[in-house]
């Protein structure tokens, strides 16, 4: 599992995933999200402006992401 870090939070689901390179770019993330291929922590979710916080993990395919606040 990798950490991507955030410099504030909460963050949008779509940004994060391209953020992390998740996802090639918007339409991507929608596509991904839409497809129910998105879980975070531990459960799929299906709304694009789903609020994330440190802590979180987002996970695609086999890639699991930990989001990470700056400090």
């Amino acid at each position: 599992m990798r950490t991507v870090e955030i410099s504030e939070e909460p963050i949008r689901l779509g940004q994060f995933l391209k953020l992390a390179q998740l996802a090639e770019d918007g339409a991507h993330a929608k596509e991904l999200i839409e497809d129910g291929e998105v879980h975070v922590n531990g459960a799929v979710e299906l709304r694009r402006g789903a609020q994330l916080r440190h802590g979180d993990v987002v996970v695609v395919e086999s890639d699991e992401v930990r989001i990470s606040v700056r400090p």
